[in-house]
C-alpha cells in the first residue's frame, strides 16, 4: 500500500494557530535565514531553494512568455489538452468547484488552464496566477504547482508556507500528471482556494483526479502502465520507450548512457554526464551563460562551454538539438527520476532500492551539487518520516546515513527495546556522541 505524506493541516489541528505559527516562521526565515523546527521538511527545502534563486518574498514574478495566440496554439497541441474534460467534470463543475480554482500546468510550471470560482479566479489573477504565467519555484518561490514540478511529488502548501507573502492568503494542493508508459511528468494538476484545500480530503480528491486524467490520456494514446515485473532492477524505471534515452547518474556506476531505440550503452566522461544531466533537468533549455554558472564554481567562458557542448554532440549525436538555447532533442530520463517517482508515490522502500548512492558524486559543478543535495535531502526527509524500521536501517547502511544522528535516533525509537536492531542503534548513537564531543570542544575553544 502506498504511504503518502501527512496533509499540510493535520486532522484536529487549529488552522488559525498553525497559520500564525507559519507566519512567524516565515518572517524569521526571510529576515535571518533561520528555519524553525516546526516547518515541514518539504517546505523548508523549498524555502531554501527560493532564497537561493533570489525570489522576492514580497511579490511573485511569474513571467508570461507567450502571446494569447501562441498560448492558444500551445494548449491545443499539448498532450494535456485531452485531460481538461475530466478536470472540469471532477473538480470544476458542481459543488466541488465552489470557492476553488483548478489549474493545469505544463512540465515547467506554465499555467495552461485556470478555471473555477469566478471570485477566487479574479483574486488569484491579481497576484499573477493566470493562464500563460510560469509558476515554477525559480520565479514564484514555494507554491504547490511549482514545488510539485521541482520535487516530482504531490505537494500541499498552506497559507504562509508560500514563500511570497502576496500568495499567503491561499492554500493549494497539487499532484504531478504523468505519462503512464514513460512515467515522464507532463504537467501538474493544482487546486487553489481557502484553508480546506490543504486538507487530506482535498489532496485525495486531486490525486484521484490526476489518476483519472492519466488513465484517460493512456486510453487515448493506447499506452499501458508498466508492470512492476517489467521494471529495470538497476534504475527502477520501465523498459525504454521508443525515442527516449536513459542516463544513470547515481552511485559508483554513474555516467552510463543508454541510447534511444538501439539500446546502445556507452560510458560518458564526467563533464558529458554533467551536461546531459543539467539539460535533462532543464527541458526548456540553457544558454551558454547559464551552463557556465551551473558547470563551474568560478568563471567558465562561453567559448569553453560551446566547445564542451560541441564535444558532447560528437558523442551523443541526435540527443542534442541544434539550436540555442541548448536543449535535448530526445527525452532523457535518469535513475534519479526513478527515485523521485517512488517518493512521489509514497514508496520510500522502493526509492531506497533505486538509490545506489549520491548523484554524480565526483562532480563539483554547482548545478549538479544542488541536484545531488536536493535528492539526498528529499530521500532523507522521507526516511525520517517513515514508521518502517527496515527502511531507516537501509538508510543508515548507506555512506550518507552512516553518521546521521537523527536517523539512528529514529531507528532506536522504532526498534523493539533490547532487540539486536535497538542495541545496534544505541551503540552507534553512543559512538557518535563520543566522536562529536571532541569536535564540539575544539569549536568552543576557537
Amino acid at each position: 500500500m502506498r504511504r503518502h505524506e501527512a496533509p499540510a493541516v493535520p486532522p484536529g489541528a487549529d488552522p488559525a494557530a498553525l497559520a500564525a505559527s507559519l507566519r512567524s516562521a516565515h518572517e524569521t526565515f526571510v529576515t535571518t535565514g533561520t528555519l524553525a523546527d516546526d516547518v515541514r521538511p518539504l517546505v523548508a527545502s523549498s524555502w531554501r531553494r527560493s532564497a537561493r534563486n533570489g525570489v522576492d518574498p514580497e511579490q511573485p514574478v511569474a513571467p508570461v512568455d507567450l502571446s494569447t495566440g501562441e498560448l492558444a496554439i500551445y494548449r491545443r497541441e499539448h498532450p494535456l489538452a485531452a485531460a481538461m474534460p475530466a478536470v472540469r467534470r471532477l473538480l470544476v463543475d458542481g459543488a466541488v468547484g465552489d470557492g476553488i480554482v483548478a489549474a493545469l500546468t505544463d512540465d515547467v510550471g506554465r499555467l495552461l488552464w485556470v478555471e473555477g470560482d469566478g471570485k477566487v479566479r479574479r483574486a488569484v489573477d491579481r497576484v499573477g496566477f493566470a493562464e500563460g504565467a510560469t509558476w515554477s519555484e525559480e520565479y514564484a518561490g514555494t507554491n504547490a504547482p511549482g514545488t510539485a514540478i521541482a520535487t516530482r511529488r504531490a505537494v500541499q502548501v498552506f497559507q504562509a508556507e508560500h514563500f511570497t507573502r502576496a500568495v499567503q492568503p491561499w492554500s493549494c494542493s497539487a499532484v504531478p500528471v504523468r505519462d503512464l508508459a514513460t512515467r515522464r511528468v507532463l504537467g501538474v494538476l493544482d487546486v487553489t482556494g481557502g484553508d480546506d484545500v490543504a486538507s487530506g480530503l482535498m489532496l485525495s480528491l486531486v490525486r484521484a483526479t490526476a489518476m483519472a486524467v492519466e488513465l484517460e490520456l493512456a486510453a487515448a494514446t493506447g499506452a499501458t502502465r508498466i508492470g512492476a515485473d517489467e521494471r529495470n532492477p538497476r534504475s527502477g524505471i520501465g523498459p525504454r520507450v521508443p525515442g527516449t534515452a536513459r542516463l544513470d547518474v547515481l552511485g559508483p556506476d554513474a555516467g552510463v548512457l543508454h541510447g534511444p531505440d538501439s539500446g546502445e550503452t556507452r560510458s560518458l566522461s564526467l563533464r558529458h554526464a554533467e551536461l546531459l544531466l543539467l539539460l535533462a533537468a532543464n527541458p526548456r533549455g540553457l544558454s551558454s551563460e547559464e551552463l557556465a554558472v551551473l558547470l563551474h564554481p568560478d568563471h567558465l567562458s562561453d567559448v569553453t562551454v560551446r566547445a564542451e557542448v560541441w564535444r558532447l554532440r560528437r558523442v551523443v549525436g541526435p540527443l542534442l538539438g541544434g539550436s540555442r538555447p541548448y536543449r535535448l532533442a530526445v527525452p532523457v530520463y535518469t535513475d534519479a527520476d526513478a527515485v523521485r517517482t517512488a517518493l512521489a508515490e509514497g514508496d520510500v522502500r522502493g526509492a531506497l532500492a533505486s538509490y545506489p548512492g549520491p548523484l554524480l558524486a565526483r562532480s563539483r559543478a554547482p548545478g549538479v551539487e544542488r541536484l545531488r543535495a536536493e535528492l539526498s535531502a528529499e530521500l532523507r526527509a522521507s526516511v525520517l518520516a517513515t514508521q518502517d524500521a527496515q527502511v531507516v536501517e537501509q538508510w543508515v547502511a548507506l555512506d550518507e546515513g552512516a553518521e546521521d544522528w537523527q536517523a539512528w535516533e529514529r531507528l532506536a525509537r522504532l526498534s523493539v527495546k533490547g532487540s539486536p536492531r535497538w542495541v545496534r542503534a544505541h551503540g552507534r548513537l553512543d559512538l557518535l556522541s563520543r566522536e562529536l564531543a571532541p569536535r564540539a570542544a575544539r569549536h568552543l575553544r576557537r
